[in-house]
C-alpha cells in the first residue's frame, strides 16, 4: 500500500509512518485537548474520522466535534463521521470477541481507504472494564491489534484513562503499542513487544496461573 500524502499530527508531532498507539490521560479534558486537533487536521484533508465511546458519552463527542467548527450532521451523512458506542463495537452481543473486532477493525480501515485515502480512528478503552465475557482478553486483543495495522498507513489511538486502569493493565497496554502519548507527548515506544512475542509470553504466563 503506497503510503499516504497528507501529514498527520498527532499529540504535536508529525507522524512519518502508520501508528497504533495507546494514549494515557488523566481526565476527559486533557483526552480532548489530545485528540480533537488530531480530528480537527483529518477534517480539513478530507480523511475520514471513526471513533468508538462510551455510549453515554456520544453526544458531548458530537458536541465537540461541532465546536470545531464542522457540520456535524453532514459529516455523518457523508460518511466521513462515525461516532459508535461500545455496544456497536467492543461489546456486540454484550460480550467482547477480540476476533470479531479484528475483524471489524480491518474492515473500517480497508472501507476508509477505499473512500477517504486515511482513517483516523479513536476508541475509548473504558469498555473493558464493563462486566461483560471476554473483556479480560483486552491485552491479548491489543496486541494482536498491530497485525491489523500493520497491513494499512491508518492512525489508530486507543485512549486510557490513567485513574481506572491498574497500575499492571497499563504496563501490559504500554508493551502493545508502537507509539504511546504520555504527558501530552507522542514518542516511540521502547517498551512495544512484538506480537508473536508478546502472545508466546501471555500464553507461558496463563498457563503458569493455572
Amino acid at each position: 500500500m503506497e503510503q499516504q500524502d497528507h501529514s498527520v499530527t498527532l499529540a504535536g508531532s508529525a507522524l512519518k509512518h502508520r501508528c497504533h498507539a495507546c494514549a494515557f490521560f488523566h481526565d476527559r479534558e486533557e483526552e480532548y485537548r489530545l485528540l480533537l486537533p488530531f480530528v480537527r487536521e483529518g477534517f480539513a484533508q478530507q480523511e475520514r474520522i471513526f471513533q468508538i465511546v462510551d455510549g453515554r458519552h456520544r453526544e458531548e463527542r458530537l458536541r465537540r466535534i461541532g465546536a470545531l467548527g464542522i457540520d456535524v450532521a453532514a459529516a455523518e451523512e457523508s460518511g466521513q463521521l462515525e461516532v459508535h458506542p461500545w455496544e456497536d463495537a467492543h461489546l456486540r452481543e454484550s460480550r467482547f470477541d477480540q476476533y470479531a473486532m479484528l475483524g471489524l477493525l480491518e474492515e473500517v480501515l480497508s472501507k476508509g481507504n477505499e473512500r477517504f485515502g486515511l482513517t483516523r480512528f479513536w476508541a475509548d478503552m473504558e469498555w473493558s472494564l464493563e462486566n461483560f465475557p471476554g473483556v479480560d482478553d483486552l491485552v491479548e486483543y491489543e496486541s494482536r491489534v498491530n497485525e491489523v495495522t500493520s497491513r494499512f498507513d491508518d492512525v489508530v489511538v486507543c485512549a486510557y484513562d490513567l485513574n481506572r486502569f491498574s497500575a499492571t493493565v497499563v504496563m501490559d497496554i504500554l508493551r502493545t503499542h508502537p507509539q504511546v502519548i504520555v504527558g501530552g507527548i507522542l514518542q516511540e515506544n521502547p517498551f512495544y513487544v512484538p506480537p508473536e512475542q508478546f502472545l508466546a509470553e501471555l500464553r507461558a504466563r496463563n498457563t503458569h496461573v493455572r
